[in-house]
This record gives C-alpha cells, sequence and structure tokens, in this order.
C-alpha cells in the first residue's frame, strides 16, 4: 500500500467519525423509516411557507395539548448567522423551549415514527423531532444553532452534504442514527435532484468534546 493510499484512508476514517459528527450505537429500519415518511406526507405535505426557500419541516411531537407549539416560526426555532460581509453575528426567528416537546403528534402515533421517537427518548433528552426537506441543488444559510441534532436520513443522494467548520460529512440512508455538532457554524447542500429529507431532533442532554 502507498503512502497516498494510507493517508487516504485515515481521511475516511476520520470524516466517518469526525469530532462533530458522531455516528451512534442504534439503528433503524430504513424501510420502514421510508414507509412512514410516505405516511405522513400523504397525510400532510410539507410547508414550503416557512420564509427559508428550498426548506421544510413537518413536526412529529409538540409541547401536551398545544398545537400552536408546531406552527410557523415554531417549526424554525432560534438561529445565529452572519449574512452579510462586515462578519457580525445576528439571530433569526424565536427562542424555543425545547424540553417541553414531550408529546408525540396523535395524527402519527401510528407510524413506524412513534417506535422511533420511543426508543430514541429512552436514550436521550430530546427537544422537538422534525422530518425536514432539504429540495434539489440548494443550500441553507451558515449559521449555528443553541444544540446538538440528531440525525436519521431517510431520503438522500450522494450530493447531499452537511458542512460543521471545515468538515463535510454524507451521511447515508441506511437506518443510521448521527448525532451533529450544530453549536458550530455549519450548513447543509442538497447538490443533487432528489429530495433531502432527515428526521432531526434537537438533543438536549449530549456533549461534544
Amino acid at each position: 500500500m502507498t503512502r497516498n493510499n494510507v493517508s487516504y484512508l485515515k481521511e475516511v476514517k476520520i470524516n466517518n467519525q469526525s469530532s462533530d459528527f458522531h455516528i451512534q450505537d442504534i439503528k433503524f429500519d430504513i424501510k420502514k423509516l421510508q414507509n412512514a415518511c410516505d405516511e405522513v406526507l400523504n397525510m400532510k405535505g410539507f410547508d414550503t411557507s416557512l420564509g427559508i426557500p428550498h426548506f421544510a419541516g413537518i413536526s412529529l411531537n409538540q409541547i401536551p395539548g398545544d398545537p400552536d407549539s408546531i406552527k410557523g416560526s415554531k417549526v424554525r426555532g432560534v438561529y445565529w448567522t452572519k449574512p452579510d460581509s462586515s462578519g457580525k453575528e445576528v439571530s433569526r426567528d424565536v427562542a424555543i423551549e425545547e424540553e417541553k416537546y414531550t408529546e408525540f403528534v396523535k395524527d402519527f402515533e401510528h407510524t413506524y415514527f412513534k417506535e422511533v421517537f420511543d426508543e430514541l427518548t429512552k436514550r436521550y433528552q430530546l427537544g422537538r423531532m422534525r422530518l425536514l426537506l432539504k429540495e434539489p441543488r440548494s443550500t441553507l444559510s451558515w449559521h449555528r444553532d443553541p444544540e446538538p441534532r440528531l440525525h436519521i436520513p431517510i431520503y438522500t443522494n450522494p450530493g447531499a452534504i452537511m458542512v460543521v467548520d471545515k468538515v463535510a460529512q454524507h451521511m447515508p440512508a441506511d437506518g443510521s442514527v448521527w448525532v451533529t455538532n450544530n453549536t458550530k457554524y455549519h450548513n447543509a447542500f442538497n447538490g443533487g435532484e432528489e429530495n433531502r429529507v432527515h428526521l432531526v431532533a434537537c438533543v438536549l442532554d449530549y456533549k461534544f468534546n
């Protein structure tokens, strides 16, 4: 094996378990995830009126008895970004009391997502859990969030990449669970020609070194 090949293998290993992308020791059935996603989308299409181009979300849990907790800006939640050449950081949207999102949305209780939610809440303290859409050939802003995020890719393609700081990572749709360090500046882009859909949950008790 050449020296170049050794360097390449080291780089692949780093990218598969970098300091800001942690794959977890739990896995779900990808076919059941995709079927559940299709069920939810047949019941409730993605709301693309959230104010962020090429992005949409469907909330799977809510504050108990409060359907307004999963509407409008509360689907998005607060984040910080540097929108122009000044480099000055500004905040966008509204702060969310993540710890209050403990009730699974009843309309979706018959889907596999309820089983996923129940299993994840045994392992992590979760906030909002959402299906997030990134449309083809589009990107999010360069921003940071209040807490890490748990990702389960459901529909993706090789051109769908997340970048945290200076590290890029594709997360395949194979049932794997990842936790990403969204407290650092990051974005996600979909360079493919198909939708990227991830199940994404806020993780309130996960610490990165």
